[in-house]
């Protein structure tokens, strides 16, 4: 019997790819490109500006926690599908808002598009790879995040100088566009699991599919929920969500107060976004060949080193190695996170689980910009903002090397 060569849980990874470069990077990194023509455009302030990033915000972390369950429930195929076809609609709609109410509620919708497309696209791979193959697998698939980053940023200023005035209308209109054949193809491609397609796991044994055994209970959320490992996890990845958002908020601004001008440091911001595209990748192997704790550990002390040195230098040579240790580490626990609380699981909790601790990265996501800008305001001083980040990525890594490796029931 001839076999085919080309396993379909590289279909799956491809699929995933695409869902999270338009998830991430056309929904959510876009926004900042399109902001002050939209601004413009809408007559609006910079506070309601803000309000809108917030209500996008809060439709992600609502539906990034509920997908990945969602996706457990009801399986993957429809929920990324149907997600992504609310994202493209409601871009679509963002670029025909009249107000601001209009566009807080188009761009809350396209939160809710992401969170419920990006969570169960992540959590994919460890439902199709066995365990040594997963870290590897959804690295690929959050290389996504980085070429939609670098791409919007190629994509949207065309789009604005072609338009004029009308430019950041027409900026969502091709970017929905986008998302609405993405959810077309996700719909053709994706698979819930390989039983369905009578296949097993990428490098999975004869008798095992590289996690903890599914059984007639597996549908029971509450063997995430009371999992201490996964809990675990969470609180890891809340330190990377505290920490990496106010190195990202604050990037720019602090550049341009040592006399950088903006296009100077958007083209730095650009060369972070090309470095991230393989650091999923990196990261996700090092997790498979050292083990998700120590995977996880090391990534942090990379980011450690990059906020410090961002909080304590002014020179350019070392402001441009904080970028590149932090482009190349950028999308790493993001993907190893979501690996590790998977593997504390059977299959159909993978999504829960993904969902579950990204809750927690919410939540820290939240916290730091507010921490980090009160500090500013209170000292003058940006660099101590980045310390504090530099802190909450050390305490990630100790929490790292907590961790235990999960049994055959997943405890």
């Amino acid at each position: 019997m001839k076999r085919n060569p080309l396993h379909y849980g590289w279909v799956i990874v491809l699929s995933g790819f695409l869902t999270v470069l338009g998830a991430h990077g056309f929904g959510r990194f876009a926004y900042s490109l399109i902001l002050l023509p939209m601004k413009v455009g809408l007559n609006l302030d910079y506070f309601q500006m803000g309000l809108i990033a917030t209500g996008n915000f809060i439709g992600y972390l609502t539906l990034a926690t509920l997908g990945g369950l969602l996706a457990s429930r009801y399986g993957s195929r429809i929920v990324i599908s149907l997600s992504a076809l609310l994202m493209g609609a409601t871009m679509i709609l963002t670029g025909f808002s009249v107000s601001f109410e209009h566009a807080f509620f188009a761009r809350l919708f396209t939160g809710l598009g992401n969170g419920g497309a990006y969570l169960p696209a992540m959590a994919l791979p460890s439902i199709w790879f066995a365990s040594k193959l997963r870290g590897r697998a959804t690295g690929v698939v959050s290389a996504g995040i980085g070429v939609g980053f670098a791409l919007s940023g190629l994509i949207v200023p065309l789009i604005l100088r072609a338009y004029e005035a009308e430019g950041w209308r027409y900026a969502w209109y091709y970017l929905g566009a986008t998302l609405l054949v993405i959810a077309l193809i996700d719909y053709a491609l994706l698979r819930n699991k390989p039983e369905d397609l009578g296949l097993k796991p990428v490098g999975a044994g004869q008798s095992s599919s590289g996690g903890p055994s599914s059984t007639a209970s597996s549908l029971r959320w509450s063997l995430v929920y009371k999992n201490w490992g996964i809990w675990l996890v969470g609180f890891i990845y809340f330190m990377y969500g505290f920490s990496y958002i106010i190195y990202v908020t604050f990037f720019a601004a602090y550049l341009q107060t040592l006399g950088w001008t903006q296009e100077v440091s958007g083209s730095l911001w650009f060369m972070v976004g090309i470095l991230s595209i393989l650091s999923g990748i990196i990261w996700g192997w090092v997790s498979d060949v050292l083990g998700r704790k120590y995977g996880m550990a090391l990534a942090y002390v990379a980011l450690t080193f990059s906020y410090l040195l961002f909080g304590v230098t002014v020179t350019t040579p070392g402001l441009y190695l904080s970028a590149i240790i932090f482009g190349i580490s950028a999308w790493s626990l993001p993907t190893v996170a979501v690996v590790a609380a998977a593997d504390y699981v059977s299959p159909e909790l993978r999504s829960a689980a993904a969902g579950f601790v990204t809750l927690f990265f919410g939540i820290g996501q939240a916290i730091g910009p507010t921490i980090g800008g009160y500090v500013i305001e209170a000292t003058r001083v940006f660099g101590y903002s980045f310390l504090i980040a530099a802190l909450g990525s050390l305490i990630g890594a100790v929490g790292s090397l907590m961790l235990r490796k999960p049994t055959a029931s997943g405890t």
